[in-house]
C-alpha cells in the first residue's frame, strides 16, 4: 500500500502558549545575523490560502504527490489542467508587508539567510535576494526525461494554444498553485510534452512525497550552523522539510523565534511563539527597529 505523507499532527497540550508581545522579535533583529524560514502563511495575505491555518486548503484537498504524478496519466491531466488555471492566480499575487518587511530587514543588514518553503516568488518580487527556495519554484518547468528547464510562462503559452477552449471556473485555488476543478471540468485537457525530447514536464517544485535535494538541504543546514538566530515566520513545521532546521537551531542552542497565529510542530524548540497576523506584526517590528519598508516592489 503507498504511504500518504504527513499532512497534519496534533498539538501537544503542554505546547508554550503564544504572545502577543513581539518584543523578543525586535531583540533578534537588533543583534543581527537572523536567518529567516519563512511559510505559506506569510502570503495568505497576498491572496494565496495556506494549507493548514483556519480556512487552510487541507480541509478540501489533498495536494499531489510524486508518486501519483509519475505513474498516472490521469493524475498528470487534472495536475496540469488544474494547476494551469490556479497559475493565473498566483501571476497576479503581489508580495504583501510582511514580504517587504523581510526584505527591509535584509537590505538593513539585519539578516544572515532567508529559505522560504513557498513557491510563489513573492519574496523576490519583494526584492529579497539569494532566496533559497527549499521546495522550488512554480516559475520553473523542469522535463523528468532529459533535465532540461524552462520557463512557466513558456509552458503557459504551449498549454493555452493546446486547450484553447478550456476556461472552466475553479472553486478555489491552493497554495501549491493547484486550482480545485471537478473530473468534469478538467475534461479532455491536453498535457504538452518536452519540446526537446518528448519527455514528462513537471514544475520544479518538491511534491509532497518527494524528497528536497540533498545539495539544498545542506545548503539550509550550513545557514543554520552560520545563524545567530532563527524567525519562523508563517509555518506550522508539521512536515520535516522545514522543522528539521528548528530542531538544529534548537540543539546548537541557537534562539528560534516564532511568529504564527496557530501552534506549530516547533513550538517546543522555540524561545517564543507570536500569535498574530505576520503582516501588522512585522510592520509594527520594522516600526521599533527604525527599518523603512519598500511599498515599491517589483511585480511578481
Amino acid at each position: 500500500m503507498r504511504m500518504r505523507p504527513t499532512l497534519s499532527w496534533t498539538p501537544a497540550e503542554d505546547l508554550p502558549p503564544g504572545t502577543t508581545d513581539p518584543e523578543q522579535v525586535v531583540d533578534a533583529l537588533s543583534a543581527g545575523g537572523v536567518l529567516v524560514l519563512s511559510g505559506a502563511g506569510i502570503s495568505t495575505e497576498s491572496g494565496i490560502p495556506d494549507y493548514r491555518g483556519e480556512g487552510g486548503s487541507l480541509s478540501r484537498h489533498t495536494p499531489m504527490t510524486y508518486q501519483d504524478f509519475t505513474s498516472d496519466p490521469q493524475a498528470r491531466r487534472r495536475y496540469w489542467a488544474r494547476s494551469h488555471l490556479g497559475w493565473r492566480t498566483f501571476g497576479r499575487a503581489r508580495p504583501n508587508a510582511g514580504h517587504r518587511a523581510v526584505a527591509a530587514f535584509a537590505r538593513h543588514g539585519l539578516l544572515s539567510g532567508l529559505i522560504t518553503q513557498n513557491v510563489d516568488g513573492l519574496h523576490q518580487a519583494a526584492g529579497s535576494e539569494d532566496v533559497v527556495e527549499l521546495h522550488g519554484s512554480l516559475g520553473r518547468v523542469v522535463c523528468l526525461s532529459c533535465g532540461v528547464f524552462s520557463p512557466r510562462r513558456e509552458l503557459a503559452r504551449r498549454l493555452a494554444e493546446a486547450n484553447a477552449d478550456f476556461r472552466p471556473v475553479a472553486a478555489a485555488i491552493n497554495p501549491d498553485g493547484d486550482a480545485d476543478l471537478t473530473d468534469a471540468q478538467v475534461g479532455d485537457f491536453r498535457v504538452v510534452p518536452c519540446t526537446v525530447c518528448g519527455g514528462i514536464l513537471k514544475p520544479d517544485v518538491v511534491f509532497f512525497g518527494e524528497s528536497v535535494p540533498p545539495p539544498r538541504v545542506e545548503h539550509c543546514r550550513t545557514l543554520v550552523r552560520e545563524a545567530t538566530s532563527l524567525l519562523v515566520l508563517g509555518s506550522s513545521l508539521t512536515v520535516m522539510s522545514g522543522l528539521r532546521f528548528v530542531r538544529q537551531a534548537g540543539q546548537a542552542g541557537k534562539p528560534v523565534l516564532i511568529v504564527n497565529r496557530d501552534p506549530t510542530r516547533g513550538d517546543q524548540h522555540a524561545l517564543t511563539r507570536v500569535a498574530l497576523p505576520l503582516g501588522t506584526t512585522l510592520t509594527a517590528v520594522a516600526g521599533r527597529l527604525g527599518v523603512l519598508l519598500d511599498d515599491r516592489a517589483a511585480p511578481a
